[in-house]
This record gives structure tokens, sequence and C-alpha cells, in this order.
């Protein structure tokens, strides 16, 4: 019989690489909506960098990477500001914030925050509720297994 933690795992693994995908194709759908494509570089820049794990996923590192020009797309912001001015740059900004990144990263970093929060508190409470089981607990003693009872 399988281990039900095992289950845990892999739910984990595959919800942590879904939302690794995801997070790409909406990235890219919102450049695509707000017409942020200019050469197209920005479109084919969002890719999604190994998953870095233990072997149980309590511990995961993930990232994501694109073009910096994509940054300055989503904060509206770009040459014709220069470092250091006083706020006025003596005529009316062209560049309008176009928020393709943002708006739902934090979401769904929220969200997988969320799950991987639910997910190992049950493994938690499984081991507890295991861990405090009185006939564990007899059948791991030794008086019990001297007397048959295991």
């Amino acid at each position: 019989m399988a281990n039900p933690t095992d289950s845990t795992f892999d739910a984990r693994k595959k919800y942590i690489r879904a939302w690794n995908d995801t997070m790409i194709d909406i990235w890219k759908d919102r450049i695509r909506l707000l017409g942020v494509v200019d050469t197209g570089a920005l479109m084919r820049s969002p890719v999604q960098l190994p998953v870095r794990a233990d072997g149980r996923f309590h511990e995961i590192s993930l990232s994501q990477e694109f073009l910096e020009y994509g940054l300055w797309q989503d904060l509206g912001v770009g040459r014709e500001v220069w470092h250091g001015n006083p706020g006025d740059i003596g005529y009316e900004k062209v560049r309008e914030r176009r928020r393709w990144f943002s708006t739902k990263y934090y979401s769904s970093v929220m969200r997988l925050r969320d799950f991987m929060a639910e997910s190992l508190g049950d493994e938690f409470k499984a081991m507890l509720l295991s861990a405090l089981d009185s006939d564990n607990l007899r059948r791991s003693t030794t008086f019990y297994q001297r007397k048959g009872y295991s």
C-alpha cells in the first residue's frame, strides 16, 4: 500500500509546477492584451527557471525571469524621465503604466502560500494524531511487545 504522504508530496509538486506554468501563461496573455509588444522580445522573455525543492516539497524555491524592460512597462517609466529629476520633466509624460506583471503576481503568490500552508498543516495534523494514538503508543512500547500485543 502506498504511503499517504507520497500522494501529498506529489500533489504539492504538481500544484507548484502548474502554478509556475500558469504564471508564464498569464504574463504572456497580459503582454499581448495590453499591447506591450514592440519587437516581441518581452513576449518571448518570460521563462520559468527550474524549481528547486527538497525531496518532499517542504522547502521550495521558484523563480521566473523576463527582460528588465518589462518592469519599466509595468511601472510606466522610461527614457523620457532621467535619474534625479525634480518631478517636473517640462512636458506631458507620454508613457502610461501597463500593469502586465504585478497585478496577478501578488495574488497568485498568496494563493500558492495558502495552498502550501494548508497542505503542510494537514500533514502535520496527521503526524501528530498518529503519534498520540493510544494503540500506536502501546504497540511501540517494549512492555506490550513482550506480552505479544503488538
